[in-house]
């Protein structure tokens, strides 16, 4: 199911929809409806849960059939605007607002992923497609929760994609200054002496070590360092990698983040990967515009006409 095509409709009628669905979801858009009773011979508890399954899926496929009919019908022909992909996290919106206000004079259309790991995998997987044709990749934060083992990771492949297909990507740092667990009470034990910060009672952030920063690092050079150099760029703002890595925030930790940061450096040494690093945080505005610029002079777009 989850292999058919990105809003076809696709409706699963289960007894573990109550539960952790994420191994049925992944990165595709899977409606789920939990059955309440097992799907073993109906009766009256399962009849109408049936019945309403019927017609989510039969309301569905009539809008898939409109949608279909619409989009084949003779037109003139335009061209399509630059699709662009931005990821996101709660403590990188300001920066993710403002890159997608400036691409608004522009002739592409902006798509933000949630940095959740389902919103990387689903990132990825469409790259990987050739939907997009060019990536502000803000918030690698995945990566953290894949090296230190936080729940958020989007896997091994984050971050490779665009390499491979060649296209535009202006990669940052967004949000590499924490792993995700669940409530606090959920936090492995051997991090329960560690810098935690509460962001809700169903999340609880980690500040990452020094050491673990450089082992991020280490892996964010080896995915770029094989990109193409006309089209990959990496952007470091040393002030802050998130709202809570500034001066005075829960989890700035200046030592942690200049060791990401040399490990980057390091490791993309004998490549033609441009790095820029800046004194500013992943918030500020002149960042973030100097890094949308970068990517639309590398993806050839003039503003629209007015």
């Amino acid at each position: 199911m989850r292999s058919l095509p990105l809003g076809f409709p696709k409706l699963l009628v289960s007894t573990m929809a109550a539960g952790d669905v994420s191994p049925y979801v992944n990165d595709g858009d899977v409606t789920i409806m939990y059955s309440v009773v097992d799907i073993a011979g109906l009766n009256d508890i399962l009849r109408p849960i049936l019945a309403n399954a019927a017609g989510a899926a039969a309301g569905m496929a009539r809008e898939y059939l409109r949608r279909s009919s619409v989009e084949d019908a003779p037109s003139t022909p335009a061209a399509r605007q630059k699709r662009i992909a931005i990821t996101m996290f709660g403590v990188t919106t300001p920066a993710v607002s403002h890159a997608r206000a400036l691409l608004e004079a522009y002739p592409c259309t902006p798509y933000t992923f949630h940095a959740t790991g389902a919103g990387g995998r689903a990132m990825e997987r469409l790259i990987s497609e050739g939907f997009f044709d060019g990536v502000l990749d803000l918030t690698t934060t995945e990566l953290a929760d894949l090296h230190v083992g936080g729940m958020l990771s989007a896997g091994a492949d984050r971050l490779t994609a665009a390499s491979h297909k060649k296209i535009p990507q202006v990669v940052s740092l967004g949000a590499l200054d924490m792993v995700n667990f669940g409530p606090k009470d959920s936090v492995p034990e051997k991090f329960k002496g560690r810098r935690l910060v509460e962001h809700n009672p169903s999340i609880t952030l980690m500040r990452t070590s020094r050491d673990e920063c450089v082992l991020i690092g280490q892996d964010i050079a080896n995915k770029l360092k094989e990109a193409d150099p006309l089209k990959t760029e990496i952007w470091i703002p040393q002030a802050g990698l998130s709202t809570l890595d500034v001066e005075g925030a829960p989890l700035r930790d200046q030592e942690a983040d200049e060791a990401l940061t040399q490990s980057i450096v390091d490791g993309l040494k004998g490549s033609s990967v441009r790095v820029v690093v800046r004194q500013n945080d992943i918030n500020d505005h002149e960042f973030v515009a100097d890094m949308v610029e970068r990517l639309l002079l590398m993806m050839e777009l003039a503003p629209e006409e007015q």
